[in-house]
């Protein structure tokens, strides 16, 4: 018996000390699962199931056993609502769409989406949405009246409450976060990262009750210029990348890293591949070494914390999220696909 525990012992040890380390990819596999005219541009993975929402008021899941999938449609009266930003909780799977009248609906409890959230007026545009707990969530718009439009809740998505302006910074002019993946916002623990057009992050340490600033060195010179999407690792490690989507060959400061919790980023592969990309994030159980990136310009991956990239596909997509440390769904104009890394 001494024997076996102190066998049990090391090889508990063993496994609890067991190095994280780079995946070493050198290809990914696409298989599409959904093919509709629909331009999807947010996924939300779930307990048993990757949900997701588009344009044309669709929404729909895909189911993580079978990879069989299902949608519906959700109208707000004559207005088919285009949407672009999705998050959940244990109890209910919330979707919120972009422009004026911006609807915020969530799974009701008589198995129809219920709308628990509408704003309208010049300038109302919702860009990403995400959840720190079962209680509070938050959603991020472009600025309006000098600051950025962020609503909170914390019932549980029952009610959300617009933050006042004079609990927000002051914008920069125009500044707002781009709709084009749902990764605007990052969390870790009560942390929150924002990633706006200026290329500036918005940072909050206490969920969204005071907000700070930190800006990058990402390019913001034109309009589609700026950061597109975040993601970080742990609470330090956190990585940016956008660019011109309207010039997606320029690869000129278009992505970054931060290894202080986002209050300083150093540039990455600059002047370097990949260009414009949508979508970045870290892969699962990778020590922050592996990061994948996506756009209508393809798929690439960086193996060294984003010093170098290359690229693994060619296919477009605007969004993706990783289920475990090898295989992603991803989502773009007119599909939905499963992605195995190799």
């Amino acid at each position: 018996m001494r024997y076996l525990f102190l066998f049990l012992v090391v090889l508990f040890l063993a496994s609890c000390t067991e190095e994280e380390k780079s995946h070493q990819f050198n290809s990914v596999t696409v298989k599409t699962l959904y093919v509709d005219s629909v331009s999807i541009r947010a996924l939300e993975i779930m307990d048993y199931s990757v949900a997701f929402a588009g344009s044309n008021g669709i929404y729909g899941q895909v189911n993580l056993d079978t990879d069989i999938v299902k949608t519906n449609t959700q109208l707000y009266d004559t207005i088919i609502p285009q949407y672009r930003a999705v998050a959940h909780t244990n109890s209910h799977f919330f979707m919120l769409s972009v422009a004026s009248p911006a609807l915020l609906y969530k799974t009701g409890d008589e198995g129809s989406m219920e709308l628990v959230y509408r704003e309208e007026g010049d300038g109302v545009f919702y860009d990403a949405m995400k959840f720190w707990n079962d209680q509070e969530g938050i959603a991020v718009g472009d600025s309006m009246n000098g600051c950025l439009s962020i609503i909170i809740t914390r019932d549980g998505g029952d009610t959300w409450e617009k933050l006042a302006c004079t609990n927000l910074p002051i914008a920069t002019e125009g500044e707002g976060a781009f709709a084009a993946s749902n990764t605007n916002i990052e969390i870790k623990g009560n942390n929150t990262w924002i990633a706006t057009t200026s290329s500036r992050i918005y940072f909050s340490a206490d969920k969204g009750l005071s907000w700070e600033i930190f800006n990058t060195p990402v390019i913001q010179k034109g309009a589609a210029e700026g950061i597109y999407s975040i993601d970080f690792y742990n609470e330090n490690l956190g990585v940016v990348i956008g660019g011109d989507y309207t010039a997606p060959e320029k690869k000129h400061a278009n992505k970054a890293i931060t290894l202080d919790g986002g209050k300083t980023w150093q540039l990455i592969a600059n002047e370097m591949s990949p260009g414009y990309k949508s979508c970045i994030q870290f892969v699962p159980h990778s020590g922050g070494q592996d990061m994948v990136a996506i756009g209508f310009t393809g798929i690439s991956y960086s193996n060294n914390k984003g010093a170098s990239w290359k690229t693994l596909s060619d296919e477009s997509f605007y969004t993706l999220q990783f289920i475990n440390d090898s295989i992603a769904y991803a989502a773009g104009k007119n599909k939905v696909a499963k992605l195995v890394f190799k």
